[in-house]
């Protein structure tokens, strides 16, 4: 079987490549898997490709939720569990880890479904990345010692545009415009004008934006985190915290990893820590909606209601 191509909005035949986001929660996993084992019943292959930051990482089944395998209903799967938490994955490393996966798809005759939240994922795999140099370590230093006061002032007078475009209490990111014009000599809009490595222009994208009534999706979001504690959250991050891995890794800062790293080391109860994951888990999830709702282009197919099973009748449609 050949790839999988469908025409672009300009009539142009390019590889097909679904794309199925939203905030946690939601149902993008197990919608996926209906839609692969929906097209494999008609004869067309899929490979689902991960798209979520946290589901990357081998030490989070189950904070993640990432999916097993009954959940996985039959259909391959990629880029799920496959990095160590001692490391931590850049946007650019996923990013670059999909396209392969993608090409593969295309070579194998199968149409790439990538599902996820990571809105920074999909935007940077889209996209491109902005090629911009190392920083130089000292002027690193030197900026993220200033207060972000200082650092917005400091800016104003070296990167206007950028100051005129950050809020003036945004640390990181004003950090980051400050350093990239002191370390290159060029603003950071100079760089993401010529960014670099994205696919959208040389695939026809079929994107499914989730995003369901908040307060269903909210009472999913604790749902979600008491089954975790249930199904052996507690154990995971037992055993991630005898890896004794730096705090500031990603697989450490993921949702329920602190907050039952607390309850473990009896800093918090039981009660304490449902309560604060579940909480971290609705802020994230209201984060995300948020980025959905005003990041993804005007075009993007948008679902506002929860699923039901019409979904499943209706990929023809909805695709």
């Amino acid at each position: 079987m050949g790839t999988i191509t469908s025409p672009d909005r300009t009539g142009n035949t390019r590889p097909a490549v679904a794309l199925i986001a939203g905030p946690t929660a939601s149902g993008k996993s197990g919608l996926a898997v209906d839609y692969a084992r929906w097209l494999e019943s008609r004869g067309q292959k899929a490979v689902i490709i991960n798209a979520d930051s946290a589901q990357v990482y081998a030490d989070l089944a189950i904070l993640s939720a990432r999916p097993d395998e009954p959940e996985m209903g039959g259909i391959q799967h990629r880029l799920f569990g496959y990095i160590d938490g001692a490391e931590a994955c850049s946007a650019a490393r996923w990013a670059a880890d999909a396209r392969a996966e993608i090409a593969a798809a295309h070579a194998a005759g199968a149409l790439p479904i990538l599902v996820g939240g990571t809105g920074l994922y999909i935007r940077t795999l889209l996209d491109g990345i902005a090629p911009i140099p190392p920083i130089d370590p000292a002027i690193r230093e030197a900026v993220r010692a200033m207060p972000v006061a200082q650092a917005h002032s400091a800016l104003a007078i070296e990167d206007p545009a950028s100051a005129a475009r950050l809020a003036p209490a945004d640390t990181t990111r004003v950090a980051r415009a400050l350093e990239i014009i002191r370390s290159t000599g060029q603003p950071i809009a100079h760089w993401q004008a010529h960014k670099l490595g994205g696919i959208s222009e040389q695939i026809t994208l079929h994107p499914l934006i989730l995003r369901p009534p908040r307060d269903w999706l909210l009472e999913r979001c604790d749902r979600r985190f008491a089954t975790m504690l249930e199904r052996g959250a507690l154990a995971e991050v037992e055993t991630l915290l005898t890896r004794h891995l730096s705090p500031d890794l990603p697989v450490m800062r993921a949702i329920g990893v602190p907050e039952v790293a607390r309850l473990l080391r009896g800093e918090i109860d039981a009660g304490q820590c449902l309560a604060d994951g579940q909480l971290a888990t609705r802020q994230y999830a209201k984060r995300q909606y948020t980025w959905f709702r005003n990041q993804p282009p005007p075009d993007w197919r948008v679902v506002e209601e929860p699923l039901s099973d019409s979904f499943i009748a209706n990929f023809d449609i909805l695709f």
